[in-house]
């Protein structure tokens, strides 16, 4: 078939072969904020392996006649587990398809493609990474919200507020977290977050920090709602929030009064 990108010969652009596995990240929602390899991607796989924060408009992208496989994993919902994914990769590539798995956000931020990459090293499945933009920055930037800012903060953190087992991460000096970085992004919270706001005010956060919860980013349906600490928790039952969410704490939300250009365009 001819590739969209056929015209710029100048990009070299790399050829996903049959037998092989790309995983690839799709942004945060916004179908603009796709790469040129993801793009690139979706018009030569035959297969195209996707989760549940992939937009359907990015997916309308996909090679005429290509298989599209639902992966998507929801917390709280019947979803494919991890192994049977990282399976199904393996098992379409040594049948000779050239197969995309396609991830909201970044494979490599909170998003397991680090074990579905070893599960393909382990099978012999040659493989490549095409990093995406993460919902920690590109999302928060569609909520008006700098990431870093001179005047705010020059380190940031980005955490998730779920362990492999579900629960709030165990492995996570709290109290280190509060004291040393100035902004905290949390991927992943709303199911813990009256635990892990308690946490952090154990640890010393003040509970009148700003904090903003942005729920399905850089979509059509973004939902900003901005709180402090203390009362996050139940601004997110008061607003009854839908998932994905996340959660930025720290003196750069402020910065949203005059930076929340979506709302203006």
């Amino acid at each position: 078939m001819i590739d969209d990108l056929a015209p710029f010969p100048e990009l070299a652009l790399p050829e996903l072969k049959p037998g092989s596995v790309w995983l690839v990240g799709a942004g945060p929602g916004d179908p603009g904020l796709l790469s040129l390899l993801a793009l690139h991607a979706l018009r030569q796989a035959t297969v195209v392996v996707y989760d549940a924060l992939v937009d359907e408009r990015i997916l309308a992208m996909a090679r005429p006649g290509a298989r599209l496989e639902n992966a998507g994993k929801r917390g709280g919902r019947p979803s494919p587990k991890q192994a049977d994914i990282s399976l199904l990769l393996v098992e379409l590539a040594q049948a000779g398809e050239c197969v995309l798995r396609l991830k909201g956000g970044d494979p490599f931020v909170f998003g397991r493609g680090a074990e579905e990459a070893r599960a393909l090293v382990a099978a012999g499945i040659p493989f490549r990474v095409v990093p995406g933009i993460t919902s920690g920055i590109g999302g928060l930037a569609y909520a008006g919200i700098p990431l870093t800012d001179r005047d705010t903060n020059s380190a940031v953190t980005f955490i998730t507020g779920h362990s492999r087992d579900g629960v709030p991460p165990d492995g996570i000096n709290w109290r280190a977290l509060a004291e040393g970085s100035p902004v905290l992004v949390i991927y992943m919270g709303m199911k813990h977050l009256g635990a892990i706001t308690e946490r952090l005010i154990a640890a010393g956060r003040r509970a009148d920090e700003p904090l903003a919860i942005v729920s399905r980013a850089a979509t059509p349906h973004q939902l900003v709602v901005e709180t402090t600490l203390g009362e996050a928790a139940e601004a997110a039952r008061r607003e009854n929030i839908p998932p994905p969410a996340l959660v930025v704490l720290g003196e750069v939300v402020r910065l949203r009064a005059t930076l929340d250009w979506l709302s203006r365009v």
